[in-house]
């Protein structure tokens, strides 16, 4: 007698039986127990997940004479096991829709469709499989057969794609039931394999079973599937050798190997590193999948380093969390997300030379420095981190503004009546008037915005203290953009005027100006290169380290 796949030899017989599913399972049978069954359904999910198989069960329910009270069907009369096994049966037909999707293959269902079922007591059920492959005009066929279908009559359209239908033909989804089918996950496919295994009188470890649950990828078949293979390799005795072998996985140490070459900064081993995984026969997708994985789980590891993970032996998972404690969680993450560039793009498995690829995202990957924060890196400096509050300094710092989220400074010493400038008696005096060195041209304009913000126009003084302060031929330029500059009366300008005097300790000759739009479209880089700039006027020692380690900003 010829072999029957697994996935065919344990396929459910009843509601209870399929796994994860239980909102749609349980939700059938209590249409078939209360006689409730709507005539047109709509199973949505990946593949593998069980709708074919819900759509059989359903038929075999409608159509078993020995059904029991709860809606179950017993699964082992003539007719429960002709539709189970799929063979010829009367009045359950399977249709496979991307071998008949035309219009004419609709119609000749709507015409079938208007006999009745065989037996007073039976139901006609269609299954339509790959129902997303069928055309608009077949669909439109179908429509008023959906709409009003002769009595016990039953249609169940099984897809993978439901928003193809609801491109092709939106009417259809208000004409049917739908139900969502949900990944398997991990445990519940283990614990499916393990069940099939004592079946079959077979053992095997749990790491084994969940590298191949791992690989099913939420698929309950596909797990089937991959255990037949294992099987068939290891001649019944499986391990984790034979998994490894029959998926084509990549050992845990060669992706040590690989960490330790990063982190020792070993870029010229790289090249013999991904000769010998061709040499071994290794698929590169493959291998950067599993690359990818193993960041992440070094990432886990770091942010949690007593957390569970259950995809590594023990011994491994002490080298994994030796070495994922080498770098900062902030490396990881940048880690993690360069190389998963590859995998978002989707160009490793369009490309002609794969290799060219891999090898260049490990050299970036060993030439990847490690996350500096710029508040430690101003503190190396000798400079106070960004947003600190300076430690009563014996004088006023030179460089010192106000915090923008703490609110306004305390007032400083106001200047005697000799320095003040005729021209500014009349004005309040100003928040903060610490005397800076003439050259901190820009501090002072900002300083001198901050004294008169109450007296500006509404939604201005940020904008204002962004602009640039510039002294040219004797006068004080700043340029702002021409929104502010539409907002300035005359009696603005001799407001900043007179603040900027009273900083500066001078009588200065202030024009503001509408900034001149920038040449070209405005990139990502000038952006970048602009926000820099802000922070090196915020903070001058900034400027020293940028051009030394040429730094440059990211986001």
């Amino acid at each position: 007698m010829s072999h029957q796949a697994l996935a065919r030899r344990y396929r459910p017989r009843r509601f209870e039986e399929v796994a994860v599913q239980e909102h749609v399972s349980e939700t059938l049978r209590r249409a078939v127990s209360g006689d409730r069954v709507a005539h047109a359904y709509l199973f949505c999910g990946p593949r593998g997940v069980g709708k074919t198989t819900l759509a059989r069960v359903l038929a075999m329910a409608l159509n078993c004479p020995d059904r029991r009270d709860d809606g179950e069907p017993c699964g082992e009369c003539d007719s429960c096991r002709r539709i189970w096994s799929g063979h010829t049966a009367l009045d359950v037909v399977e249709i496979d829709a991307a071998s008949n999707r035309g219009v004419d293959d609709a119609r000749d269902l709507r015409e079938r469709a208007m006999y009745a079922p065989s037996e007073e007591h039976r139901y006609k059920v269609y299954i339509v499989d790959e129902a997303h492959m069928l055309t608009r005009e077949a669909w439109n066929a179908l429509l008023k057969v959906l709409e009003e279908p002769p009595p016990r009559v039953i249609f169940v359209f099984a897809t993978t794609e439901p928003q193809k239908i609801q491109q092709a033909a939106a009417p259809i989804l208000s004409r049917c039931q739908r139900f969502d089918f949900r990944r398997i996950g991990v445990s519940e496919i283990v614990t499916r394999l393990q069940q099939v295994l004592a079946a079959e009188g077979q053992e095997a470890p749990e790491d084994a079973l969940r590298t191949l649950a791992r690989k099913a990828d939420g698929g309950m078949r596909d797990g089937l599937s991959l255990l037949d293979q294992v099987l068939a390799l290891s001649g019944g005795e499986i391990t984790q050798e034979a998994v490894r072998r029959v998926l084509g996985l990549v050992e845990e140490e060669r992706y040590l190997e690989l960490l330790d070459i990063l982190q020792q900064r070993r870029p010229g081993e790289i090249f013999p590193f991904v000769q010998g995984l061709l040499d071994e026969g290794y698929d590169l997708s493959e291998f950067y999948s599993g690359l990818v994985d193993a960041f992440r789980t070094l990432l886990r590891l770091r942010l949690t380093p007593d957390e569970e993970v259950p995809e590594l032996s023990r011994e491994v998972r002490g080298a994994f969390q030796e070495r994922a404690q080498l770098y900062q969680p902030e490396d990881w993450v940048r880690t993690l997300s360069l190389a998963s560039e590859l995998e978002a793009s989707g160009s490793l498995r369009r490309s002609g030379n794969p290799r060219l690829l891999l090898e260049m995202l490990l050299l970036r990957l060993s030439y990847l420095d490690r996350t500096v924060e710029l508040e430690a890196l101003v503190r190396g400096l000798g400079g106070a981190p960004l947003g600190d509050p300076p430690s009563a300094p014996a004088t006023p710092a030179p460089h010192r503004r106000r915090d923008l989220d703490r609110g306004p400074e305390s007032p400083g010493a106001p200047l005697p009546e000799t320095q003040r400038p005729a021209s500014a008696s009349d004005d309040p005096p100003p928040s903060s008037t610490a005397p800076v060195p003439p050259e901190n041209l820009q501090d002072a304009w900002t300083r001198g915005v901050d004294a008169v913000e109450t007296q500006l126009p509404a939604g201005t003084v940020d904008l204002l203290r962004g602009g640039e302060a510039v002294s040219a031929e004797g006068q004080i330029r700043v340029q702002v953009p021409e929104l502010v500059m539409e907002r300035l009366n005359d009696g603005h300008r001799e407001l900043l005027t007179s603040a900027l005097s009273r900083v500066l300790e001078r009588e200065v000759d202030l024009h503001v100006e509408a900034e001149q739009p920038p040449a070209g479209r405005v990139s990502q880089e000038r952006v970048r290169e602009g926000r820099l700039q802000a922070l090196i006027r915020q903070e001058p020692a900034l400027e020293h380290a940028v051009q030394e380690l040429d730094l440059e900003l990211l986001d």
